[in-house]
């Protein structure tokens, strides 16, 4: 399956049972739920995947399960967050076997690569595999950041097809599409920012709160990408303060949170993350429950030509 660089694609959460072992048959109704609410892929094993608590094992277990939920209507992405370039090249070849249909790369993890560096970790992986990737550029969280002229070398491996763009800065847009028109295709992965990455030319949405509201996420990208520009800013003011929630140190448990509230998911999260408590989990169920009490109606979005 060749990926079309567009539409929303969930950066799933991973879901555990009370014994802190995978939870398929909750995780199960969560994807069921995505799928219904016409998203157009799904990422595996990212932060909010909580990549970095996965055992390898997890993570293939994750990878087939996931297809095979599927079944061929949306491509499966799994992430790749490794510290050396032989990992990611091990990552790259077990998830092409493990049945994904493409990679979402971060640069290299722990050890601050210089730019040569991450531009040759990039490039050996890419030639490991065939698989298309997308480069995850998260300079805010990760600290290294992927330039255009960086960007320049890596496109010259032809399955490094896309960018996720989460640099916060909307002009970075308009700059990755005058320098490479459509040879990279552009997934903003930031979701306060989303609406206007798309207005301004993001072909995509790498989405975290469309963990628990799939629907309205999907209505949103839609919307804007018939022109309805209006409707779809009014369902994103009301999504704003959920969005909120992903831009936090703990947007594993909101968003888990959420989920609970909208009933595809659960609290259970990995160690060292502990469920929230205390005051910061009474805010999160105030912006939760608020929400839900002016959850707006949406139109038949699925049917916009």
């Amino acid at each position: 399956m060749s990926i079309q660089w567009k539409g929303v694609m969930p950066a799933v959460t991973t879901k555990f049972d009370d014994n802190d072992n995978l939870d398929l048959k909750t995780f199960e109704i969560n994807i069921n739920a995505q799928l219904e609410a016409g998203i157009h892929g799904i990422v595996l094993g990212g932060t909010l995947g909580e990549a970095s608590t996965l055992t390898d094992e997890e993570k293939r277990k994750l990878t087939t399960s996931t297809v095979d939920m599927v079944k061929g209507k949306v491509p499966v992405l799994i992430n790749i967050a490794e510290q050396t370039t032989k990992g990611a090249i091990e990552a790259a070849q077990k998830a092409e076997d493990d049945g994904a249909q493409g990679l979402m790369m971060l640069p290299p993890m722990r050890y601050k690569a210089g730019d040569r560096e991450t531009v040759e970790y990039f490039k050996a992986t890419a030639k490991s595999t065939s698989l298309p990737i997308m480069i995850y550029n998260n300079p805010v969280d990760y600290k290294i950041e992927v330039t255009l002229d960086m960007f320049e070398e890596l496109i010259e491996c032809d399955n490094i097809e896309a960018v996720k763009e989460s640099t916060r800065d909307t002009t970075n847009i308009t700059r990755i599409i005058n320098r490479f028109g459509d040879r990279l295709k552009i997934m903003t992965g930031v979701d306060t920012v989303a609406l206007e990455s798309l207005i301004m030319g993001a072909e995509g949405w790498i989405a975290g709160l469309v963990c628990a509201f799939p629907a309205e996420t999907v209505a949103i990208y839609e919307l804007q990408r018939v022109g309805r520009i209006k409707e779809a800013i009014e369902i994103f003011r009301w999504f704003l303060p959920l969005l909120e929630l992903d831009i936090n140190p703990k947007l594993v448990q909101n968003i888990k949170l959420a989920e609970v509230y909208t009933g595809i998911g659960t609290e259970n999260v990995r160690a060292p993350r502990l469920p929230l408590f205390g005051e910061e989990r009474k805010h999160v169920i105030k912006v939760i429950e608020e929400s839900l009490k002016t959850r707006p109606s949406l139109p038949d979005y699925k049917s916009l030509q």
